[in-house]
């Protein structure tokens, strides 16, 4: 079998490797599809992560077919179609500086339990679709993060994968008003599809402004602040930070699930005086098969954020592409 691998900075190989042995409390998917994150060209960059400095199996963002079940295996079968917890794998996160990768054709599931390793999604879904389970998981983390309330107004920074999986994530938890800001008219198109109630273009409009319009003047130490409960950064960026907090009320929610390469400078007066609330967030602890519920049932929405489909003899392309600013929104690697 294929598995697509760092050799060392900024270099990637497909190589050749030993198809995996199923044993009998493991199971063994075919994979069908995989997605590429951000953090996959991070790791091409720097030639690898620890434990495998040099030689990382690429891909964290499985979907696939199973082909071999242990014997010791319950609640799944050949021919099931499972999303898979990277996570969850004893001989390290898959694709992530573990043992295995899911941009390959195999991956072995070892200890497989349905609902912490693996879940079996319907037949219908579409395989890039089940790929962003795991991004997916990322964006509900961060909302959860953030404490939304049915009552609550929303903005989210951001309409990439994340950004736009936050706003289905926000709408799901039934979130009354959610705004989506980005740079980029059809990313901002496209938050529309999926359900965001209205859009801010930040290159054109003043995001503050444009949210007191919105949500209406919120309470504050001092005027001039929206009525906006929650503010997602999904997009990373220092000007994200400096906008939500000028434009924060009283007991506001800053969270931030997009990552910051540079340090950002907060106005602590700011924060002290209207009580803001300032969240992190990273991974997800319990959310990885929570999403997929929603998932399976508006598929048809979740398929909007896949930008590009591209095969797996092409994975280089992919790879490229994932890692071009502006290039694409979400990449899935296909197997046939």
């Amino acid at each position: 079998m294929k598995s697509t691998i760092v050799t060392g900075p900024g270099s990637t190989e497909v190589i050749d490797i030993t198809r995996p042995q199923c044993g009998p409390d493991d199971v063994l998917v075919r994979m069908r599809a995989c997605g590429i994150c951000g953090s996959d060209a991070f790791y091409i960059t720097i030639g690898g992560i620890p434990p495998r400095q040099g030689h990382t199996p690429l891909g964290h963002e499985p979907a696939g077919e199973v082909v071999e079940v242990g014997a010791a295996v319950t609640g799944v079968d050949v021919g099931d179609h499972v999303v898979i917890n990277p996570m969850a794998a004893p001989s390290g996160i898959i694709g992530n500086g573990g043992a295995t990768g899911a941009l390959a054709d195999y991956l072995l599931i070892e200890n497989a339990q349905r609902g912490k390793s693996l879940e079996v999604i319907p037949k219908h879904i579409p395989w890039e679709v089940a790929a962003l389970n795991e991004p997916m998981a990322v964006a509900r983390h961060g909302v959860n993060r953030c404490r939304p309330r049915p009552e609550h107004q929303v903005v989210v920074f951001g309409a990439g994968p994340i950004g736009l999986g936050a706003t289905l994530a926000f709408k799901a938890l039934g979130v009354r008003h959610v705004v989506v800001v980005d740079i980029v008219a059809s990313r901002l198109a496209k938050a529309l599809q999926i359900g965001a109630d209205a859009v801010i273009d930040s290159s054109e409009e003043d995001v503050v402004a444009r949210l007191i319009e919105l949500h209406g003047e919120g309470e504050a130490m001092w005027p001039g602040k929206a009525g906006t409960d929650i503010y997602l950064d999904a997009a990373g960026a220092g000007a994200v930070v400096t906008t939500a907090l000028a434009a924060a009320k009283a007991g506001a929610i800053l969270g931030v699930v997009g990552v910051h390469k540079e340090p950002v400078p907060v106005d602590f007066a700011g924060i002290m005086s209207n009580e803001i609330t300032i969240v992190g967030s990273m991974g997800y602890p319990e959310e990885i098969f929570q999403v997929t519920e929603d998932l399976v049932e508006n598929w048809e929405k979740y398929a909007l954020i896949v930008s590009h489909t591209i095969p797996f003899d092409k994975v280089h392309d992919a790879l490229e592409l994932a890692d071009t600013p502006g290039g694409a929104g979400k990449v899935v690697v296909t197997f046939d």
